[in-house]
């Protein structure tokens, strides 16, 4: 016993050099999952299971509210101190259908015990109050006694902009659709025309049944000291008696007897909008590690790949444009499989549903093509060994994957963390059952799909009147009930949402910001961590390399300079770059070059990119050709690179019209989910060049050109083969390319002979430099798209009026974003958030918000920000808390093959280490000046600024700020 805790069990995970201890704390129950090793990127979880019984969104609201201060931090958001001021790599709280988990991350001990000490006192010792609901969930206001009823609550308008996703709608519609008797079958996010049903009463029974040691499961990995991870926990633990949390498991839903099926409508505003559906099928409990695996690998056999039997199947079907669903979901109890189309005309649905199952049975009777089986295998093998998460810490990751069977017991078992996360000796059963001639995968299809009668066949159907019936339905209910009050009790809601509002606006008291934990500033490394980088000439083209530890995998980037392609086939980049890769070559189709490349590699895939040159009107633009291997197969993969570059088949219509179609379907898919994203680029692509060519390619303009491609390509596709061909040969030339590779310096040197016989391949090209124009839009733009929601945006290039942007602008806009705007946009507002965008290459200042209920008075909250920082009273913790907050962005942990990608950008936007170092300095050398200073760009933006906003038509009208409304959706 430790700490009060006894040792469950102990494992040597040698796949991820870690071990892995299980303790339960005997007190009161808790479980730890320990996880040792070598890695600086420390993470720590504290998660609940929280399976809701309705859609409330009680779950997802109180996680939002444990975060709104805590016995030992009374400030009123912890959560947005700890962002302020800490050099987190990773800091949110996430609520899922059976769970809500609270983790951080960090590579800086004293930070991350700092984050843990935060989270503890958050989750168990909450300040929630009737205002933390009003707040996050949900409350009346009401501005005058003879004015409307409105709802308002950032969880209510965060569920809103869910619920205007189609995306969002089907995927939660075929989930519960299989789960109808569980706590599956409800939405725990909260369903909008539900969660105003929410009382304070069930808010706070729900923390106490849920949020306790007993129901508690622990996480910690990294390099920490794995003893005081138990002294820490004790702590908290030791202060509770143990309960009985049998109400919070999830039960095993109850099997069908046969299938059913559920329609559902969306709201949508164009008459020719389209469906979507999917077929769902039940499968098995997570927790099988052999099964678990081999349903990962049969769902890259199914739809992986471009060329995957079943996704081939139903694109070419020409029933829909992209397909829907999410393949296999396998973080809940019960894993299910969810396929289908999208851009689908409803009465096709029958068909597309026989597709489906034609494929299935088309595998099961004939087999399954083995180069399929083996391009998948080697896929998921790669990832598993890649460990390749991106921007999420990798103990991150695998608190998930552990809880995903840790999670669930029945009274008698407890579940595994450990369940699946050794892999070798399940791959290593798949191997050895498929060299043996065993059809496991098709075994699987006929149980698990072909005669399994837990399935449901969901269809989504648009509905153009919807959107106003939702608003009238909320209209009505909230007129009801004012209907229903008495006198006293409209002013009783005026004056709380009064006094709420003032709340808000209440500053913390010094002491309590003083009680939140935080590093100084002499604890920041003063200097910069440069990332290795030597340029290097192979074959006559530049390449820099970065001499890294990448655990045996190359990573190369072939970038060929955009400046060449004039504007007016700049939209077609991101089509291209697909094509190249999804079409097939001189030498193979498309099906073949899938599967090769699956089979030999851990990904080919293109994308386009375009950014500010540092002191220059000129962009920065790439189409990158990326590709990654293990050392073993790096001559082959660069062999099928520059088959790709020098055979694509560029004129094969029916491949160019998948394509197409399915990026047109994705663009619009993005609206909604990623609205912040689409107002600030089109906001930005008024004030530079690389921008514009940024809007051209990936924003509202590629949208419009993606929906005239598909006309052309019906009805002239002579004329798009030509323009794909010219620009194959103004592009793809040896004299255009840079190169980038990270990797280790043998590696590098075992593959250079081979990387050069590439570069040999390419064609020399004498195209040149093309002059760029900057797109003219209405200075008031609303682009009108079915939605609940808006994201309003407002932003123009403040260095054409005068303002320079230097290192100090990083702490300013950290204060902005987790300051003003956050109380004013998120938590006055109502809107899930908002964001200050500053782009100190190309002096652009952008201000945009997300999930918005508001649109003018978000606009005015903007122009705002200049009076705040004029009238700014900045003490010196507040000051630091900004510059620790801004290093610790600088300084964002990075995996191998995104800090030599990181380097390559820098190189060619020409920000040198110097230059980075400088900035650096000047952030730490900010004062309160500087943050006074910063008001001046706020002011030009306020003076000068376009306006976008992405949203409800109707709201962008009462608005009152001329907007120019375009129907985009």
């Amino acid at each position: 016993m430790t700490h009060g805790f006894t040792k469950v069990r102990e494992m040597e995970i040698a796949e991820m050099a870690t071990r892995a201890v299980i303790y339960r704390h005997d007190k009161t129950g808790a479980r730890v999952l320990s996880m040792i090793n070598d890695d600086e990127n420390k993470v720590f979880g504290i998660s609940f299971r929280t399976p809701p019984e309705d859609s409330t969104g009680v779950a997802h609201i109180l996680e939002h509210s444990v975060l709104c201060g805590s016995d030992r931090y009374p400030v009123k958001e912890p959560f947005v101190e700890l962002l302020k001021g800490s050099l987190q790599t990773f800091l949110n709280a996430l609520t899922f259908p059976d769970k809500t988990c609270y983790p951080v991350a960090s590579a800086n001990v004293q930070d991350f015990y700092n984050l843990v000490d935060v989270y503890l006192d958050a989750v168990f010792h909450p300040r929630l109050t009737e205002n933390t609901l009003k707040q996050e969930g949900w409350h009346y206001e009401l501005a005058a006694p003879d004015a409307p009823l409105t709802y308002k609550g950032v969880v209510f308008n965060e569920m809103k902009g869910a619920y205007s996703s189609p995306d969002s709608l089907l995927y939660e519609h075929s989930q519960q659709s299989l789960f109808p008797d569980t706590t599956y079958g409800i939405d725990s996010g909260g369903d909008p025309a539900v969660i105003p049903d929410l009382t304070f009463e069930q808010f706070m029974a729900f923390h106490r049944d849920h949020y306790h040691p007993s129901n508690g499961y622990a996480y910690f990995y990294g390099d920490d000291d794995p003893d005081k991870r138990l002294e820490i926990l004790d702590r908290v633990f030791s202060e509770y008696e143990p309960i009985d949390v049998a109400a919070t498991r999830v039960p095993l839903q109850e099997r069908f007897t046969e299938a059913r099926s559920v329609r559902k409508g969306y709201p949508a505003s164009d008459r020719l909008a389209k469906g979507m559906f999917t077929v769902n099928w039940l499968l098995a409990e997570t927790a099988d590690a052999n099964l678990n695996l081999a349903l990962h690998v049969l769902e890259h056999i199914l739809v992986g790949l471009p060329s995957s039997p079943l996704k081939k199947a139903l694109m070419d079907s020409g029933l829909g444009d992209d397909l829907a669903g999410v393949g296999l979901e396998a973080d809940m109890r019960q894993m299910f499989f969810s396929v289908g189309l999208k851009g689908m005309h409803p009465a096709n649905a029958v068909k597309a549903e026989s597709v489906i199952f034609h494929a299935i049975k088309e595998l099961v009777d004939n087999g399954i093509d083995a180069r399929d089986i083996e391009a998948a295998i080697n896929s998921v093998e790669f990832s598993l060994r890649e460990n390749n998460t991106g921007s999420y810490p990798r103990g991150l990751s695998l608190m998930f994957q552990a809880l995903s069977t840790w999670l669930y017991d029945d009274g008698e078992t407890e579940g595994d963390p450990l369940a699946l996360l050794p892999f070798e000796q399940p791959l290593g059963n798949i191997k050895a059952w498929i060299a043996n001639g065993d059809k496991i995968f098709e075994e699987l299809l006929a149980r698990l799909f072909l005669h399994n009668p837990h399935r449901t066949t969901v269809l989504l159907e648009p509905d153009h009147k919807m959107a106003r019936r939702m608003a009238k339905e909320e209209t009505d209910r909230l007129a009801s009930a004012k209907a229903a009050m008495t006198p006293e009790q409209v002013q009783a809601v005026m004056t709380e949402a009064e006094e709420l509002n003032r709340l808000q606006g209440e500053p913390d008291s010094v002491e309590a910001l003083n009680s939140i934990p935080r590093l100084a500033l002499g604890d920041l490394p003063a200097e910069n961590r440069v990332i290795p980088s030597e340029m290097r000439a192979v074959a006559g083209c530049d390449l820099l390399f970065h001499d890294l530890p990448t655990n045996g995998i190359a990573y190369l980037d072939l970038g060929f300079d955009l400046s060449v392609v004039p504007d007016e086939l700049l939209p077609y980049m991101g089509v291209f770059g697909r094509a190249l890769v999804e079409s097939g070559t001189s030498e193979r189709d498309y099906v073949d070059l899938s599967q090769l490349i699956a089979c030999t590699s851990g990904g080919i895939w293109a994308t386009p990119f375009a950014a500010p040159v540092l002191g220059s009107d000129e962009a920065a633009s790439r189409l990158f050709v990326r590709a990654k291997s293990t050392g073993d197969k790096v001559a082959a993969t660069l062999d099928i690179v520059g088959e790709i570059l020098t055979s694509a088949t560029l004129d094969n219509k029916e491949r160019l019209s998948r394509i197409v179609s399915e990026a047109r379907a994705r663009t619009e898919q993005r609206l909604v989910p990623s609205g912040h994203m689409v107002v600030a680029t089109r906001l930005r692509a008024r004030s530079h060049a690389a921008n514009a060519m940024e809007e051209a390619m990936s924003g509202l303009t590629n949208l419009l050109f993606l929906r005239d491609l598909e006309k052309r390509i019906e009805d002239d596709f002579r004329s798009v083969a030509k323009d794909m061909e010219r620009i194959r040969s103004l592009l793809l030339g040896r004299n255009h390319l840079i190169l980038n590779a990270t990797m280790d310096a043998d590696m590098f040197a075992a593959m250079e002979s081979d990387l050069a016989s590439l570069i040999n391949r390419l064609p020399e090209s004498d195209s040149g430099p093309v002059k760029r124009t900057v797109p003219a839009f209405p200075a008031r733009e609303g682009l009108a798209i079915p939605a609940q929601v808006n994201y309003v945006g407002k932003g123009c290039n403040v260095a054409e009026h005068g303002f320079a942007f230097t290192g100090a602008a990083l702490a300013v806009n950290k204060l902005i974003r987790t300051g003003y705007l956050w109380e004013k946009v998120r938590v006055q507002g109502g809107a899930y958030g908002a964001f200050c965008l500053m782009d100190r290459v190309a002096g652009t200042l952008s201000f945009v918000s997300y999930r918005d209920p508001n649109v003018a008075d978000t606009v005015a909250a903007f122009d705002n920000v200049a009076d705040y920082l004029a009238d700014l009273d900045l003490n010196n913790d507040e000051l630091e808390k900004s510059v620790i907050g801004a290093i610790g962005e600088m300084d964002a942990y990075q995996l191998p093959d995104a800090k030599g990608y990181t380097a390559l950008m820098r190189h060619i936007t020409g920000q040198s280490d110097e230059y980075l170092q400088t900035v650096r300095d000047q952030a730490l050398a900010a004062t309160p000046k500087d943050f006074r200073d910063l008001a001046e760009a706020v002011r030009i933006n306020a003076k000068h600024g376009d306006i976008v906003v992405l949203g409800d038509s109707l709201a962008m009208e009462n608005a009152g700020l001329d907007l120019e409304i375009e129907q985009v959706l």
